[in-house]
C-alpha cells in the first residue's frame, strides 16, 4: 500500500514581507528628497508665516517658489537622466543665455515672427547636445571637462556677438513683436489662480502674473509625468540606468550606449532652450547672463533629489523634488526674518547630508540583496 508524504510549506510570515515593502520604500532614492520637502515646508510655513493665508502660505507665496522650482525642475529633470546614466552637462547654464539671445536677436533686429527664431534656437540646442555627446564618446574626455569647456565658448559668444550687434547685453520689448502673443500661451505665464474666486482662465497681464500660476509648472509637471515614465516602464529606462552602471557591461548586452548618451545629451540641452523660451515669455526681454550658475543649480536639486554623482541610480521623481525643496528655500527665505542673502548656505548643507543620506541608502540597499 503506497504511502503519501505530505510536505507542510511554512506559511510566510507576514511580518517579515510587511518589513520587506517597508525596506523597499526607504530605500527608493527619492524617499530622502520627501522628507526634506516636508521638513522644509513646515519650518517656512512656522517661520515665514504670520497666519494661514499670509507670508509663505499665501498663494501668491506658493505661486512664487513653484514658479522658482519649475524652472529648475524642468532643467533638473534632464539633468537627472543624464547623470543616471553617468554624465554631466556644465553647458545648460549658457546654452540658456544663448538660446534666448538667439531667439531675441532673430525677432527683434532681422524682423522674424518668434516661431521661427525659436525653430533656430532650438536647432543650435540640439546641435550643441550633439556635439557634445560625440565629443565625449570619441574622446572618452570626462564629460565634466567637455561641457565645461562648451560652457565657457557659449557664455563668451553670446556675450560677443549679442554687443557686436545690438551694442548692448539686452534686447528687450519682444512683447511688440510678431508671433510674441500666440507663443506666450504655449510659454508665457498663463494659468490664473483661484485668488478672484473664478475658473481657471489664460492670463498675459503683468499685474495678475505674480498671482497666477506660470505655464512652467504644467511643462514641469508634464515632463516629470514623461521622464518618470520613461525610467520605469520603458527599455530606454533600462538603458539609461544600464549605461551609468556599467557602460561595458551595457555595451556587451546590445545596448547602444554611444547613441544613448547622445540623445541624453540632447535632452539637457532641450531642457535648456526651453526654459530660454519660458523666461522671454515671462519678462519679455533676453539678456545674456541668464542661466548662470543654473547648471550647478540643477546639479544640486538632482543630488539632494536621490541621484548619486557616480551614475546608475536615481528618479525623476527624486529631481522633482530636489527642485521643490531649492525652490521653497530660495523663495521662502524672503519671509523669514533671516537676510536673503544667507539662502545659499541651507542648500550647501542640504547638499552635503543628501549625499551622506544618499550613500548610507545606496548601501543598505546593496546590502539586502
Amino acid at each position: 500500500m503506497a504511502t503519501t508524504t505530505t510536505t507542510n510549506q511554512p506559511a510566510a510570515d507576514e511580518r517579515v514581507l510587511h518589513q520587506g515593502r517597508l525596506r523597499k520604500w526607504l530605500t527608493r532614492p527619492e524617499m530622502g528628497a520627501l522628507g526634506g520637502v516636508i521638513l522644509v515646508w513646515i519650518v517656512l510655513a512656522i517661520t515665514g508665516s504670520s497666519g494661514f493665508g499670509q507670508g509663505f502660505l499665501s498663494l501668491r507665496g506658493t505661486v512664487t517658489y513653484l514658479e522658482v522650482s519649475a524652472q529648475l525642475g524642468i532643467l533638473a529633470l534632464a539633468v537627472s537622466l543624464l547623470m543616471i546614466g553617468g554624465e554631466f552637462d556644465l553647458s545648460i547654464g549658457s546654452l540658456i543665455g544663448a538660446t534666448g539671445m538667439v531667439t531675441a536677436i532673430l525677432a527683434s533686429e532681422a524682423g522674424w515672427s518668434i516661431w521661427p527664431a525659436m525653430g533656430v534656437s532650438l536647432i543650435l540646442a540640439l546641435a550643441t547636445g550633439v556635439v557634445n555627446g560625440i565629443l565625449v564618446v570619441r574622446t572618452k574626455l570626462p564629460s565634466f571637462i567637455i561641457t565645461l569647456a562648451t560652457l565657457f565658448i557659449f557664455r563668451g559668444a553670446t556675450i560677443g556677438l549679442t554687443r557686436l550687434i545690438t551694442d548692448r547685453t539686452v534686447v528687450g520689448g519682444l512683447n511688440n513683436l510678431t508671433g510674441f502673443k500666440s507663443a506666450q500661451v504655449l510659454f508665457g505665464s498663463g494659468i490664473r489662480a483661484f485668488d478672484a474666486g473664478g475658473p481657471i482662465s489664460i492670463t498675459t497681464e503683468p499685474a495678475l502674473i505674480g498671482s497666477s500660476l506660470s505655464i512652467a509648472v504644467i511643462w514641469w509637471l508634464g515632463l516629470a509625468v514623461l521622464a518618470t515614465w520613461v525610467l520605469v516602464r520603458t527599455h530606454v529606462g533600462n538603458w539609461i540606468f544600464g549605461i551609468g552602471g556599467d557602460a561595458n557591461a551595457a555595451r556587451n548586452v546590445g545596448v547602444p550606449v554611444d547613441r544613448m548618451k547622445i540623445a541624453l545629451f540632447m535632452t539637457t540641452a532641450f531642457a535648456a532652450w526651453l526654459v530660454a523660451q519660458i523666461q522671454i515669455m515671462d519678462v519679455r526681454s533676453a539678456d545674456v547672463t541668464r542661466g548662470e550658475l543654473k547648471e550647478f543649480e540643477a546639479i544640486i536639486a538632482v543630488v539632494i533629489g536621490g541621484t548619486l554623482l557616480t551614475g546608475g541610480y536615481g528618479s525623476a521623481v527624486g529631481a522633482v523634488l530636489g527642485a521643490l525643496i531649492f525652490g521653497m528655500v530660495k523663495q521662502g527665505i524672503f519671509f523669514t526674518p533671516l537676510d536673503s542673502d544667507w539662502f545659499r548656505v541651507p542648500v550647501g548643507m542640504m547638499l552635503i547630508i543628501a549625499v551622506l543620506v544618499n550613500n548610507y541608502v545606496r548601501q543598505r540597499a546593496s546590502e539586502s540583496k
